[in-house]
C-alpha cells in the first residue's frame, strides 16, 4: 500500500508533456516555503493500492503524447521506495515514462533501485551552502549532493531544480558553487529555477502552523533574470524559470 496524498491529472509542470502527477505523503525535510505542508507528515494521506495508481496511469496513458507520463511528487516519494517499486515495474512494462521529484536526502538500497527504474529524476537542490541549507530545510545538504553524483555516475539523466528563495537560496556564491560542482555533469538534461511564491501560506493557517516567511517577498523579475544568468555561466543545456 502507498499513501497518497492528491493527483493532479493532465500537469505540465512537473516533467515532460502532459503528466499525472501523484503526490505522496511523508517528507525528511521541513523547508520553510514549502508549499504542501500537509504532505510533510507519514502518517497522512490514504493507503492506496499500488494496482488503482497503475489502472489510473493506464486509463490516462492517451493523454500523456509522447513525452508524457507519470510524475510521483510529495512530500518525499523516496520514504516510500519499497511500496513503489512493484508499481514503477508495472509501469515501465506499459511503457509509461516515470518522473520521481525528489529531494535527494533518503538512501538505501531501496531507493537505489527506485532511482534505476525511473526515466528522469526532478532533483531538488535548495541551497548547496550545508548552513543555509540546513536554516532553510532542518536537515543537512550531504546526500542530496552525494545522490546528484550518483546519477551522473550511473548515466540516470535529471534535472536540477532550485528555488530562489529572497535571503535565504539567492546568494551569488552559493550558486556559483553549485555550478562548478555540477555545471560539467553530461546527465542534467535542465536547470529549473522555480521562483518563491506564498501559495500554500493558506494551508499553514489551516493547520495552525506559523508561516516563518511572512516577511520574505517574492521575486522581482531582475531577481529571476541575474539567477538565470548565473547559472547560464555554468550549464550550456537549458536554464529556464519555470
Amino acid at each position: 500500500m502507498i499513501r497518497v496524498h492528491s493527483y493532479e491529472s493532465m500537469g505540465t509542470f512537473d516533467g515532460p508533456g502532459i503528466r499525472l502527477v501523484i503526490f505522496l505523503q511523508g517528507c525528511p525535510f521541513r523547508c520553510l516555503y514549502c508549499a504542501n505542508p500537509d504532505t510533510i507528515e507519514s502518517k497522512g494521506g490514504t493507503l492506496t493500492a499500488s494496482e488503482y495508481i497503475l489502472q489510473m496511469a493506464i486509463s490516462q496513458k492517451a493523454f500523456y503524447g509522447r513525452k508524457g507520463g507519470v510524475t510521483f511528487s510529495g512530500g518525499e516519494p523516496t520514504l516510500q521506495a519499497e511500496a513503489l517499486i512493484p508499481l514503477f515495474k508495472e509501469l515501465k512494462a506499459n511503457q509509461i515514462h516515470i518522473c520521481l521529484d525528489s529531494n535527494g536526502a533518503v538512501w538505501n538500497e531501496r531507493v537505489e533501485e527506485l532511482l534505476g527504474l525511473t526515466d528522469l529524476v526532478l532533483l531538488d537542490i535548495k541551497e548547496h551552502n550545508p548552513e543555509r541549507h540546513r536554516a532553510l530545510t532542518g536537515r543537512n545538504n550531504e546526500q542530496t549532493l552525494r545522490t546528484a553524483h550518483w546519477l551522473e555516475e550511473h548515466n540516470r539523466p535529471f534535472w536540477l531544480r532550485y528555488v530562489l528563495v529572497p535571503g535565504y537560496s539567492d546568494f551569488e556564491e552559493d550558486v556559483r558553487a553549485l555550478g562548478q560542482e555540477f555545471g560539467t555533469f553530461h546527465n542534467i538534461q535542465r536547470v529549473e529555477i522555480l521562483p518563491y511564491h506564498k501559495l500554500g501560506v493558506h494551508k499553514y493557517e489551516a493547520m495552525g502552523w506559523e508561516y516563518k516567511l511572512k516577511d520574505v517577498e517574492e521575486n522581482t523579475p531582475q531577481q529571476l533574470e541575474r539567477a538565470e544568468k548565473l547559472f547560464k555561466e555554468y550549464f550550456s543545456i537549458m536554464v529556464n524559470v519555470n
